[in-house]
């Protein structure tokens, strides 16, 4: 499994650009309000540009199939801020498409901030395990298909991976598996009861590798504040990633949270267990050199 962007939910807040506004007079207008449009033309164009900034907005909101993943669940009643995430748009294929008409319905949610869910009564009472950031799915389907006794509630905002999972949970017969669409934040913080939750599987998140864009890492004291309430004592986090740096963050913020525990007897990283599998993205990594780091932390 590679690197990807957690869709968990809207996309991330674009960085601050320097302003460019060149100024004319000492009165402070500047070169481009001297040559503004003026009168009719000027009230025209400015309602051609609301009624487009309208019909975006509205395709920001409505689902890309009917009754699918919505494309900004949570909407505008939900605050902005920086994302750990950047959703993608890519090509849905047919089989996709097919799975998302079919299965959303029955398998799919929108985390939309305005419910808590009853996990009890979404899995039938089968113990659930949160993931965050699946991907195409793959590693997902086949932890469900070995371990049908164990609900995985997960979430991404990739539209094709969405489709990809519900295709291969529903062509191995596995009927543990739920897709979540939007923010993972708002799912833990708005819509999870307290030690709901038996796990919480975060494999191979986004490293964002710049520094300027380390405030972006889903790893971070103020995650792991809002994961802490909704496991069950003992449950564990699970974490993975071939970023070394990453790595090495995640193991220092999980040892520093006074929830968490390492169940690492050297108090370092895990060896990988055997039921989270080797995907085809990790081999590449592998082949390529890269080290691949698991953590196990247990909520104290």
């Amino acid at each position: 499994m590679s690197e990807q962007p957690l869709n968990p939910t809207t996309a991330a807040a674009p960085e601050p650009e320097a302003a460019t506004t060149v100024t004319g007079s000492a009165t402070g207008s500047t070169a481009a309000d001297a040559t503004a449009p003026t009168g009719p033309a000027a009230d025209e164009a400015a309602a051609l540009r609301a009624a487009s900034f309208e019909r975006a907005r509205r395709l920001r909101q409505e689902p890309r199939f009917p009754g699918g993943p919505a494309a900004d669940p949570a909407g505008s009643h939900h605050e902005r801020r920086i994302r750990s995430f950047q959703p993608r748009r890519s090509r849905v294929t047919t089989g996709q498409q097919d799975a998302l008409e079919r299965l959303w319905p029955k398998w799919g949610l929108d985390i939309d901030g305005k419910r808590v869910l009853d996990l009890d009564q979404l899995f039938d009472g089968l113990p659930v395990v949160l993931e965050i950031g699946f991907g195409m799915g793959e590693a997902t389907a086949q932890m469900a298909a070995d371990d049908p006794g164990t609900g995985i509630l997960a979430v991404d905002v990739h539209t094709p991976g969405q489709g990809n999972l519900l295709g291969l949970a529903d062509k191995a017969g596995s009927t543990n598996v739920r897709v979540a669409n939007g923010d993972a934040v708002i799912l833990l913080r708005e819509m999870l009861a307290p030690e709901s939750l038996d796990g919480l599987r975060v494999y191979f998140p986004d490293p964002w590798p710049k520094a300027r864009h380390h405030k972006r890492r889903l790893i971070q004291p103020e995650f792991l504040d809002l994961v802490a309430p909704v496991l069950k004592p003992g449950a564990i986090v699970h974490c993975a990633t071939d970023w070394e740096p990453y790595a090495e963050q995640m193991l220092e913020v999980l040892t520093a949270h006074p929830r968490f525990a390492n169940t690492a007897g050297d108090g370092g990283y895990a060896p990988r267990p055997a039921f989270r599998p080797l995907t085809r993205f990790e081999g590449q990594g592998l082949d390529k050199g890269h080290v691949v780091h698991d953590l196990l932390f247990a909520r104290i």
